[in-house]
């Protein structure tokens, strides 16, 4: 295929010696659990976020886990309190809060950003509404003074998934006066799954929180719920980062503004060069710095979206939908099929994902964006 949709060896190229030396390193050090290694990520990475602490854990899903798991534990949620979730979003999100016993109460999209419409929110809350998860996707942030507002009045906990938008810098500050992704509300989960921004090579994620007893309590949830050896004061899991995947997130970390842009020249090439009838190109902001493009989704319009795709293939360009089904339209969730989220799902079949990350470059995006003008 000339345009693959992504290529990890690609986007690992530029940090093969480094990584390398890494590995070899956590080999020799003896130590494969916990660690200095997953010390100097978490302090990195806090600093990076903005927040006091970042605890290490073993994917973005365990992440976003950990957090709802921590706040019952607290008692500052309980079994059956509802937390608002955007309705298009990756299933992760919803099964994060049904996991902890909590109740996710999904929200329409705002049809421009294709996040969570901030308009509707309010009037999803109700007597039980204990928190709002908002979900940076496709790495643009989903933040403004609406949600802010909302929180502060309803005192409702803010729970960010960034599972794609590391290094996304909101232009409305935070409850706790952060501006980047993580640091916007009171907790926010990160995956470093191989194909986001900045991946491990394998499973690997994180929390960033302000909040020390916050910090402490996923910290011991993620290690069999023990604060001490032999000593579990939570029923906990095992969901602890891997001290060789810290060490190869340690190389890539300090490049974040330099692939972030790269993905921003891609979707800019596109954005200029697309002029197709039935595509819609995703929203260009006057902030670049509010979405790292993790993802660059067109939509389809005129139930051509599959039609499309086959036609890229065919001239060699790699795609993937994200996503083709919405959570609440799973098996899994049959509690949410009365949900009504009309918006959700025209974008479910609407969407397309077109290559944007470090084996597509500015030219390809250019080549691959006359290549859709010239589908008929």
């Amino acid at each position: 295929m000339r345009y693959p949709f992504l290529d990890l060896k690609e986007s690992n190229k530029p940090y093969m010696d480094e990584m390398s030396a890494a590995a070899a390193r956590v080999i020799r050090s003896g130590r494969y659990i916990g660690g200095e290694e997953n010390d100097t990520f978490e302090k990195y990475l806090a600093n990076m976020v903005g927040t006091k602490y970042a605890v290490g854990v073993s994917n973005g899903l365990d992440a976003l886990r950990l957090i709802m798991r921590a706040y019952v534990a607290l008692g500052i949620m309980y079994p059956g309190d509802e937390v608002i979730v955007p309705g298009n979003t990756y299933i992760a999100s919803i099964l994060a809060i049904s996991d902890a016993g909590l109740v996710p109460v999904p929200v329409d999209a705002d049809i421009s950003t294709m996040n969570i419409d901030p308009s509707l929110i309010e009037a999803a809350v109700t007597a039980r509404t204990r928190a709002v998860m908002t979900v940076h996707l496709y790495g643009r942030v989903s933040w403004d003074e609406r949600m802010a507002e909302i929180a502060r009045r309803y005192n409702l906990k803010v729970i960010e998934d960034c599972a794609q938008s590391i290094g996304a810098r909101a232009s409305v500050i935070g409850l706790n006066g952060g501006v980047y992704a993580g640091s916007l509300g009171d907790a926010g989960a990160f995956s470093f799954y191989p194909t986001k921004n900045i991946g491990a090579v394998g499973d690997a994620g994180a929390v960033t929180t302000d909040d020390e007893q916050l910090a402490t309590t996923v910290r011991a949830l993620a290690n069999y719920g023990s604060d001490r050896r032999y000593h579990n004061i939570y029923c906990g899991y095992n969901c602890r980062l891997d001290p060789i995947q810290a060490a190869m997130l340690m190389v890539k970390l300090p490049h974040t503004s330099d692939e972030n842009a790269d993905r921003f020249a891609r979707a800019l090439a596109y954005s200029r060069t697309i002029r197709h009838p039935q595509v819609i190109t995703p929203l260009l902001s006057a902030q670049v710095t509010d979405n790292v493009w993790h993802q660059y989704v067109i939509r389809v319009t005129d139930g051509r979206r599959d039609e499309m795709m086959e036609r890229l293939a065919q001239r060699g360009v790699g795609t993937d939908i994200h996503y083709a089904v919405p959570p609440h339209k799973q098996p899994c969730y049959e509690s949410l099929r009365h949900v009504s989220l009309p918006v959700t799902e025209l974008l479910a079949s609407e969407v397309l994902s077109l290559p944007i990350g470090a084996g597509t470059s500015v030219k390809d995006a250019a080549e691959i964006g006359e290549i859709i003008n010239s589908i008929k």
